[in-house]
Order: C-alpha cells, then structure tokens, then sequence
C-alpha cells in the first residue's frame, strides 16, 4: 500500500510585530525537505482589507499567489505569507513598513528556522507583487539606535519574484482597481502637468518601485498576462525597460492572454510559459549562488 505524502507543516498566526497593540501576523510553511533559504510571501489584496470583527486576514485570502505555494515547498523553501495594515483605515507607507518589519523579523530568527540570514527572497501577487517590488530596490537599512534590535537589521531582500504587480502608481491608466488611490490616500499628480500636487508627486514617486530602480536593485522576475484588465502588462512593461536602462537585472515574462489572475488559469494552458517553474529557477538562481551582492 503506497505511503501517503506528509502535508507540510504550518505554524499559523506567528506575530512578527505589534502597531498600537494591534497584531501583525504571518504563516510559516515549513518545507519536508529544507533547501536553508526563506521567502517571504505576499498576497494581493489591492492594498485593502475589510475592516470588521472575524474579517479574514489577506494572508488566509483567495490571492493568485497560494498557487505558487505548492511549487516553492517542493523546492525546499520555507515561507513566510504575511499580513499587513491595509486600506482604508492604513495608507501607504504601512503596508510597505509592515512587509521591511516582516523580513527583519525573518532575519533576526534565521537559526530558529534554518534558513541563510543573508539570502532571502520575496515572492508578490498584485499589490504584494509591488511591495516585494519595493522590497528589492529600496535599501531597507535598519535604524542603527532603534530600542528594538528587530528593527536595526536590513529589510533588503536578494532577489524578487512580482506577479502582474504595479510599478507605477501615478501612471496606472487603463487599471480598473482604485486600489492606488485607496493606498495612498490622494489623487495621483494631474498627468497633464496642470495643478500638480508637489506632497502627490513626492509621495506616488515613493510608493512606485520603478522609481527606485538602479543597477544595485535585487535580481527581479515580472510575469504579467498581457490581457489583464485590472493591472495593465505596460506597468510591467514599464518596469521592465527601466531595469534595462539603469543596468538592474530584470526578466519580463508575458503571459499571452493571461488575465490579472492568470496563476489559476496555468492547468488551462499548457501553451502558456511555466510560469512556476520559472519562479522556482530563478529563485534558485540568485538564493544559492554562492557570492553575494
């Protein structure tokens, strides 16, 4: 009688911070076969969250990215799916604060979960695609006098995998999610030139990862259906062809007719690109080399 295959094992509702008294929580999948490496996970949600007793957390939600969770235990990595402060009761920067906390925390217990204190990954879908975006190409450096030694460690991550992520918050023409605006909390800059906002400007140029990008920024996998009506292909596009002017490693892959939520979709389409098992080379590409950036 054949065995049946272990599940993996799950450590729910780990805190990784607290704001205010209010909890910030992640889930640990641990791997059968560990590989040393750590990826931190982050759902879609358009940057918001019901705000009610007993509403489901984004990290329990029906994101695109669980399909990806399979493939990455397979290949020996341990993962951190995480929750964070959303709209509309948060704006931008919290949830970007949250994700850089949830890494550091990640850090500072790297021997308790065996992975590499030095080589971890983010993986995103949707608005968790554009805050592992932002993951890889800001600094991330600590605060070197903060009471809390969680705090004074790196939130950079080595290397990115974004799923039809934004890059661009100001330019997000076409889009039918008003996630943006919600996460910002402000009319993006008026594209004509005209009655531009300087604090509006200043603050979509931070929130928008192509702005950062330069040729220190983290390796950075996009892969984007070019049919997705809800984060348009351009804004990966876009992202694209800045990482290649400024000399940032990027790799573009288009799903051809792939929709916003192309993941569930892959079974439907062997034609399709393997969108898992390219997450999975690249990631192994960059985690387990053996020289640093």
């Amino acid at each position: 009688m054949p065995s049946a295959t272990a599940e993996p094992r799950v450590e729910k509702n780990v805190v990784y911070a607290m704001y205010s008294g209010l909890a910030l929580l992640m889930d640990v999948h641990h791997p059968d076969r560990p590989n040393g490496y750590g990826l931190v996970l982050i759902p879609g949600s358009g940057w918001q969250a019901t705000q009610v007793y007993g509403a489901g957390p984004i990290k329990d939600g029906g994101s695109s990215l669980f399909v990806y969770i399979p493939s990455l235990l397979n290949a020996g990595y341990t993962l951190f799916v995480v929750n964070h402060r959303a709209a509309p009761r948060f704006r931008y920067p919290a949830a970007v604060e949250d994700v850089q906390r949830a890494v550091r925390f990640v850090r500072s217990r790297a021997r308790e979960y065996g992975i590499s204190v030095d080589r971890l990954g983010a993986v995103g879908y949707s608005s968790g695609g554009h805050l592992a975006s932002l993951l890889g190409v800001l600094d991330g450096i600590g605060a070197a006098d903060d009471p809390d030694p969680v705090n004074r460690l790196s939130a950079r991550v080595a290397c990115v995998v974004a799923a039809a992520a934004p890059s661009d918050l100001a330019h997000f023409e076409g889009g039918d999610v008003p996630g943006p605006v919600a996460f910002i909390g402000m009319s993006p800059p008026n594209p004509q030139g005209t009655t531009q906002d300087p604090v509006a400007v200043a603050t979509y140029r931070a929130a928008s990862p192509v702005t950062h990008l330069s040729r220190s920024s983290a390796p950075l996998l996009l892969m984007h259906g070019d049919a997705d009506e809800a984060v348009p292909f351009r804004q990966s596009e876009l992202m694209f062809s800045t990482g290649q002017k400024v000399g940032a490693e990027v790799k573009l892959i288009r799903v051809p007719g792939g929709g916003h939520g192309f993941a569930r979709e892959i079974a439907k389409h062997p034609e399709w690109p393997d969108v898992l098992g390219e997450t999975v080379r690249w990631l192994d590409q960059h985690l387990k080399a053996t020289s640093s950036r």
